[in-house]
């Protein structure tokens, strides 16, 4: 695996886990948490977001870093 995708997958899946996790408690006091884990909707949203995290989020940090390391 190229360094490229190691950098995105982990910069871009830790911020889609974090967002996962924020729009969990986010919503805690409305839908309890178990009643939001067993939605289908739950899971949707979780892949989108760490997707978004990685392809989108994390191959602009990439050409970001790489902007700053050939300056």
């Amino acid at each position: 695996m190229s360094e490229r995708w190691k950098y995105q997958i982990k910069t871009g899946g830790g911020w889609g886990i974090f967002m996962t996790v924020f729009m969990i408690l986010f919503e805690i006091k409305q839908t309890p948490f178990l009643e939001q884990v067993s939605k289908p909707s739950f899971y949707i949203r979780a892949v989108a977001y760490i997707s978004v995290g990685i392809f989108i989020l994390g191959y602009f940090n990439w050409k970001a870093k790489n902007k700053r390391l050939n300056q």
